[in-house]
């Protein structure tokens, strides 16, 4: 079947306006029409024999295409009754305006009776290519064979055969592998090896395969016979079996065209078992009751693991990830177990997870993987045989690396998993050496100071989907963080949104529409005023820096200003906490007796308030003066509180009904708590990461919490602090700009989607 080139695209202009004019005329009824045809070579009789390609000369009616006929059988006298009697002379016209953009048409001019060109392959390919697109924008007619339309698509077909996973269960286990192979296909034709070796050495842009003709760039040919070579086949593991069908190309040139796999791996590459994703009510075993929003989030991990992709669940503290885990995994134990899932946590989670469990989950057989006395080896590996749940820590992790990576998880969990942010501690590579059939990262801040953490929890969630790190920090990251304002820097943003988009899943607790049953937050800075012993030390420090810094260079010049900035929020905190002489606090520091007013108003109303601080030292010397300035006793948690104590204040603060100050460490307080009895929050100094000051309000703003939170952050005007301000609210945008909240796309989450975006996802890094 041939086909019609169409004119090129261009802007109107007084040329193009006289060759449309020109055409209109000459398309009146009764007028003829040059046509100019590619025609094929017949098959050669002979083996090594020339292939001849005609490019030939028909004329056609102005007022009825169908009618045609060749400019030969017009030359013999085989005219037809519809030509005009000026047929020769239209025919001569138009074909010596086709010869000024085809100057070959001059030779056949010569002639007395012009039919045709005649030439060899290589003729052939340049008029498909370069000389029909000329002549059409001309206004010439042009009929080329079909295949002409485009290169045929060279791709490479890989075929994935799943094998049976070592202790049963079902997913993608990253350690499990499976048999692969590559073919070539072009034109919708397979080619064997042979083949393609036969077609790189004839290095002919046209060539023809099994009887047809079809366009082949002979360096993507050679390029899959390489790749063919060198990688047709083999065994790999079956995360590299999805980035082989996700690459945007296999070699140069050479995209991977199509996907045949079994198992849940065709479902999600090959497209053949379409899925979405199917809601999870509350399920058996589970003692509780979902939310709406908790019953949607434990489906979506449960299709995410089905496909043996990872997840991010990045829910707003207190909406209940632990719940939504615990839940999918009765889930799983109600069809039977599917093997343990590790989960890794801080330290201070380890009795917060076991209490959890025991509460939402009983029937889950949980075990506890640390200490001194924590099982070894066979040992170990029996007891993973009766567990559903491993609990234990980072810690652990890294020094039983190796026994660990060892052990067949079913899954892997990283609670707080902004413990894995820095790609390159030997934390989180321990971790990210764990094979899981599936893998959760549990984070209430997937983006606390820059994109490389984004990039680093996703590394442990889906390994490779961002490419190297290199790679996203040159492709994507530097382009939303160098002006993120600009239509590069929002481009960047947005395809890092659909990169990620079905893999992190953020509600706030702040979306109604999400949770309609929790009060409101209001968030405000409070100013304050340095006293003029704060304001004399602050200068001090400040033209003391300005004195030293050009005396050095380098990391020293970098060690000065960090630590000329501690100071300097030191001094805004209290001249006494920046002396360290335990002088006295009274009447010393504008934030302090804002700070007593502030908690006063609050007491005196029946209130009770969180107070956090990053400075232990100066905690210690706190507690104790607003008790007495107060009257009323001043908790006091700090990472040193041992865990009993900790517990105990906990209780003490939730249960009384007294007005009361809980002063907290910021880091300490940062996990693990419910503090939900206070609705007031004051961030006495600031720390340069609003993820941690976010984790610590979310200790009163969570689910339980039945009044409207204050939080109010306490700033010096025309300091440091007012910088810092600016600077968290930066980052806190930077989040926002990355990783979307809400859930409006959830339940349209399909493996189609999926297949969009991990075959986009290498091209797109790539940078």
């Amino acid at each position: 079947m041939d086909r019609a080139v169409p004119p090129a695209a261009r802007d109107p202009e007084p040329g193009r306006r006289l060759r449309d004019w020109y055409r209109q005329a000459h398309q009146a009824r009764g007028r003829a029409r040059l046509v100019v045809r590619l025609r094929e070579p017949e098959p050669a009789e002979e083996p090594g024999t020339a292939e001849v390609w005609r490019v030939e000369f028909w004329v056609r009616s102005g007022s009825d295409p169908s009618l045609q006929i060749p400019l030969r059988e017009l030359w013999l006298g085989s005219g037809a009754a519809w030509l005009p009697d000026d047929v020769e002379e239209t025919v001569l016209r138009e074909l010596n305006r086709a010869a000024r953009h085809y100057p070959a048409v001059r030779g056949a001019l010569r002639d007395l009776a012009p039919e045709g060109i005649s030439m060899g392959t290589g003729g052939a390919y340049a008029f498909v290519r370069d000389v029909a697109p000329r002549l059409a924008d001309a206004g010439v007619d042009v009929v080329l064979p079909h295949w002409a339309a485009g290169a045929a698509a060279l791709g490479l077909k890989l075929t994935v055969r799943e094998r049976a996973a070592a202790g049963g269960g079902s997913g993608i286990g990253a350690e499990d592998l499976v048999d692969f192979s590559f073919e070539a296909v072009l034109g919708g034709t397979s080619l064997d090896v042979a083949e393609l070796a036969e077609l790189a050495r004839l290095k002919q842009p046209l060539v023809r395969l099994r009887g047809r003709w079809v366009r082949a760039d002979p360096a993507h040919v050679r390029a899959a016979l390489d790749f063919l070579r060198r990688r047709g086949r083999g065994r790999a593991r079956r995360e590299e079996a999805v980035r082989m069908a996700a690459a945007a190309e296999a070699a140069p040139g050479v995209p991977v065209a199509e996907v045949d796999a079994d198992g849940d791996l065709g479902a999600l590459l090959s497209g053949t078992a379409e899925r979405r994703l199917a809601p999870m009510r509350t399920p058996d075993g589970f003692a509780g009751t979902l939310r709406p929003y908790q019953e949607r989030g434990a489906a979506w991990l449960r299709f995410l693991g089905g496909l043996g992709l990872g997840a991010i669940l990045a829910d707003d503290m207190g909406l209940g990830k632990t719940v939504q885990l615990l839940a999918l995994l009765a889930d799983e134990r109600g069809g039977g177990s599917p093997g343990p899932t590790l989960l890794v946590c801080p330290v201070s989670l380890v009795g917060n997870w076991q209490r959890e469990a025991a509460k939402f989950a009983p029937k889950l057989r949980v075990h506890v993987h640390h200490g001194p006395e924590r099982p070894h080896g066979n040992a170990l590996a029996r007891l993973l045989g009766e567990a559903d749940l491993v609990v234990t820590t980072y810690g652990v992790v890294l020094r039983d690396a190796d026994e660990l990576a060892a052990m067949p998880w079913h899954r892997v969990v990283c609670d707080e998993a902004q413990a894995v942010k820095n790609s390159d501690a030997r934390q989180t590579r321990a971790v990210r050496a764990l094979p899981a059939k599936a893998r959760i990262a549990l984070t209430g801040t997937p983006v606390e100071n820059n994109l490389d953490e984004l990039w680093s929890i996703m590394e442990f969630a889906n390994p490779g989907l961002l490419g190297p790190a290199a790679a996203f920090r040159r492709g994507i990251a530097d382009r939303v963080e160098r002006d993120a304002d600009s239509p590069d820097g929002r481009a960047g943003a947005a395809l890092l949104r659909r990169l990620t988009g079905p893999f992190i899943l953020r509600r706030l607790k702040t979306d109604r529409s999400i949770i309609s049953d929790l009060p409101e937050k209001q968030e405000m800075r409070t100013w304050c005023t340095l006293t003029p012993e704060q304001a004399q030390l602050y200068r001090a420090a400040v033209d003391d820096m300005t004195e030293r810094i050009d005396d050095v260079d380098g990391i020293q010049r970098k060690g000065l200003v960090l630590a000329t900035m501690a100071r300097l929020k030191q001094i805004c905190n209290h001249p006494a906490q920046f002396l360290g002489d335990g002088s006295a606090l009274a009447g010393r520091s504008g934030k302090l007796d804002r700070l007593e007013g502030l908690l006063a108003e609050a007491l005196a109303r029946g209130d009770r308030a969180l107070c956090f601080t990053q400075y232990t030292a100066f905690g210690d010397r706190l507690a104790p003066y607003l008790a007495a300035r107060l009257g009323r006793e001043v908790l006091w948690l700090h990472g040193g509180t041992p865990r009993p104590r900790r517990e105990e204040m906990t209780r003490r603060f939730q249960e009384s009904g007294e007005p009361m100050v809980f002063l907290l460490s910021l880091k300490a307080a940062g996990t693990g708590l419910n503090l939900t009895a206070a609705n007031h929050v004051v961030h006495i100094d600031r720390w340069w990461n609003p993820a941690v000051e976010d984790q610590a309000t979310d200790r009163a703003f969570r689910i339980g919490q039945r009044r409207d939170v204050q939080v109010r952050k306490l700033i010096c005007v025309g300091t440091l602090e007012e910088r810092v301000d600016e600077m968290i609210e930066r980052k806190r945008a930077l989040a926002g700009r990355v990783v979307g909240t809400g859930e409006e796309w959830l339940t349209e989450l399909s493996t189609a989607d999926l297949r969009e975006v991990l075959r986009l996802a290498p091209e797109a890094v790539a940078g």
